[in-house]
C-alpha cells in the first residue's frame, strides 16, 4: 500500500512541475528560465520515479504475477511436444 501512495505522490509531483512550467511558459513569454527549470525538475522527478518503481520490483515489493484486481493469473504452460 506504501508503494502506491509514492507513486501516486510522484506522479502528482510531476503534474505539478509540468502545469507550473506551463504557466511559467505564458507568464514570462519565454524570456526567463523558470520554465526550463521547471521542466528539469520534471525530468528528475521523472527518473527518480522510475528508479523507484524499478527498485521496489527487484525487491519484490510489486507483484508482477497477479492481475491488474489482484486476481491470480494462470501461468502459461509450455505446448506439447
Amino acid at each position: 500500500m506504501a508503494i502506491k501512495i509514492l507513486i501516486i505522490v510522484g506522479l502528482l509531483l510531476i503534474l505539478y512541475s509540468l502545469g507550473s512550467a506551463l504557466i511559467f511558459l505564458v507568464k514570462d513569454h519565454g524570456e526567463g528560465d523558470r520554465t526550463v527549470k521547471r521542466l528539469t525538475w520534471r525530468i528528475a522527478l521523472s527518473l527518480i520515479l522510475f528508479l523507484v518503481l524499478w527498485a521496489a520490483h527487484e525487491m519484490g515489493y510489486i507483484d508482477t504475477k497477479s492481475g491488474p484486481i489482484g486476481l491470480q493469473v494462470p501461468e502459461q504452460q509450455a505446448p506439447p511436444e
